[in-house]
Formats: C-alpha cells, sequence, structure tokens
C-alpha cells in the first residue's frame, strides 16, 4: 500500500501536521475535530458501546462488555473524528458524534483496511489517488439530527481535502441480520446506485448475499427509497454508490451493504461553505 501525498511531505519538513490544522470548525455549540488526546477516544469508544451495543443490539465481547467500549486494533493506528456540544464541555464530555478514518497509511499498519473481512476491495486499493475508509459513524441520541450530521461531513470534507482524498468507502448497514426483511431497499441500491465496473467491490464470496431478489419494475422506487437507512440516503445523496452483494454481519446484527463516494462534490460543497463562513468572520 502507498504512503499518501501528506504522510510524504510531513516526512520532508521533519514534522506532521498537527489535528487542529487538518480539522477544525466551530459553528455556534458545536465544534467538529479530530481526537487530541486517549481520553477523547476513549469517550468516542464509549459512545460507540452506547449506540452499537446498547441501542442497536451489537454483541460485545465479554472484555468489550467489562470495559463498557467498543473497541479494537485499528483504533490505534485510525483518526478519530469528533463532533462536540460545547454546551456539554470542551473535552470528552462534550462529544456527541464520531466517525473512524482509516487512510492508506493506517491500513498498512495493519496489514489490511477494516471492511476487508467482508468484501474484496482490490478496487479501491488499486485506485489511482489516495482512498479513505470511513467507519464506526455513530451520534448520541439526543444529539441525531442534520446540524450534528452536517458537522461531522464538514470534518471528513476538510480531512479530505488536506489528505487530497480522491475516493471513501466503507461498509453501512440495515438493521438485522435477515436481508429477506429488506428485499424493497437492497434491491433498490442494486438497481439505481450500483457501481460502475471500475470501481465496483464485491462481497467475499464466503458471505455475499444476493442484492437483487425484485425484479426492475416489480415496484415502486420511492416506497424502496423509503426503506433505505438514513445514513445509506446520505451517501447516496453524495452521488455515492454500492458495492455487489450485502454480508451479514452477526456481531453488529446487521447486513451491510458496501459504500464508494468519489469527495470532489463533497469537499468542494463543504470547503465552500467554510471559506464562506472564513470571509464573513474576516470582514
Amino acid at each position: 500500500m502507498r504512503i499518501d501525498r501528506a504522510d510524504s511531505e510531513a516526512e520532508l519538513l521533519g514534522a506532521p501536521a498537527s489535528s487542529a490544522e487538518i480539522v477544525k470548525v466551530v459553528a455556534g455549540d458545536f465544534e467538529v475535530r479530530l481526537a487530541e488526546s486517549a481520553a477523547e477516544i476513549d469517550a468516542a469508544q464509549a459512545l460507540r458501546y452506547r449506540v452499537f451495543y446498547e441501542e442497536m443490539t451489537a454483541r460485545p465481547t465479554p472484555e468489550m462488555a467489562a470495559r463498557r467500549r467498543d473497541f479494537d486494533a485499528f483504533d490505534e493506528v485510525c483518526d478519530h473524528l469528533l463532533v462536540l456540544d460545547r454546551r456539554r464541555g470542551d473535552g470528552p464530555e462534550g462529544i456527541v458524534g464520531t466517525y473512524r478514518l482509516i487512510r492508506r497509511s493506517a491500513a498498512a499498519r495493519m496489514g489490511r483496511f477494516y471492511s476487508s473481512a467482508e468484501y474484496d476491495i482490490q478496487p479501491m486499493i488499486d485506485y489511482p489517488g489516495e482512498v479513505l475508509e470511513l467507519g464506526r459513524s455513530c451520534i448520541e441520541k439526543d444529539a441525531r439530527n442534520t446540524a450534528t450530521m452536517q458537522m461531522l461531513w464538514r470534518g471528513i470534507a476538510l480531512y479530505s481535502y488536506h489528505y487530497n482524498i480522491q475516493v471513501m468507502f466503507g461498509c453501512a448497514s440495515f438493521p438485522g441480520t435477515d436481508p429477506a426483511q429488506h428485499s424493497l431497499g437492497l434491491s433498490y441500491l442494486y438497481h439505481h446506485h450500483l457501481a460502475p465496473p471500475e470501481i465496483r467491490v464485491r462481497a467475499l464470496a464466503s458471505r455475499y448475499v444476493r442484492m437483487d431478489v425484485l425484479e426492475p419494475g416489480s415496484y415502486d422506487p420511492r416506497k424502496a427509497m423509503a426503506r433505505v437507512p438514513p445514513l445509506i440516503k446520505g451517501y447516496l445523496r453524495l452521488g455515492g454508490y454500492v458495492g455487489d452483494g450485502a454480508v451479514i454481519d452477526p456481531e453488529f446484527n446487521t447486513t451491510d451493504v458496501f459504500i464508494i463516494v468519489k469527495t470532489e462534490l463533497v469537499t468542494e460543497k463543504y470547503i465552500r461553505h467554510y471559506e464562506r463562513g472564513m470571509r464573513d468572520q474576516d470582514s
């Protein structure tokens, strides 16, 4: 796996960019930035545990249950994007949203990307440019609104701009492990948002679950879209695609699909918004 452009530049300059130089946005009571301490990463893992294991009935390991934290080895090499509600505090106590960000250099330290356990992601590894794997997205229940999600995406846009990310990818989920319950949504995604062949990722043969169980024209696309989870809808609004095949994840009690988003439209939209805000502050 290649080392990304920004890492190479940092080595030449003798020091990596600080997290504040990569992502730092304050909007009213909200702030989005990268985690700056072990305590903040711990708080993000506690948030993930509350959402995934207590609210969404994922199955923790005994160690996770004892610590009430969602964690794995990827947490040690990734960047943790945080949204803080500064009314709750400026540090760990203020964290209301998080995303886990894994670039090529982090994946190289692990020997793989996280999603390679479910999908053959060679098209992403071979992509000519820097790529970013998104994962562990969650928001505190009482902060689950458009404003918090927009702050996360502003952070992702700035991060992608800094590291010259060309494509983002990762797994997103339908609830439960019975794909038949999601035949409408899965068929819609396959028929209307399947990735083009050159970037189409396919589920591993041992885990492949067919998505196109309904014939095109046999269902109302608008009703089908209504059955797609909000996070996946958000990716689609950004021009996202899905890979071929769903995967059952018994640990998280979900049916996963693979998401691919080219970052050009994302970064342009949010960078313009951010730069407008900076000009307004300076005037």
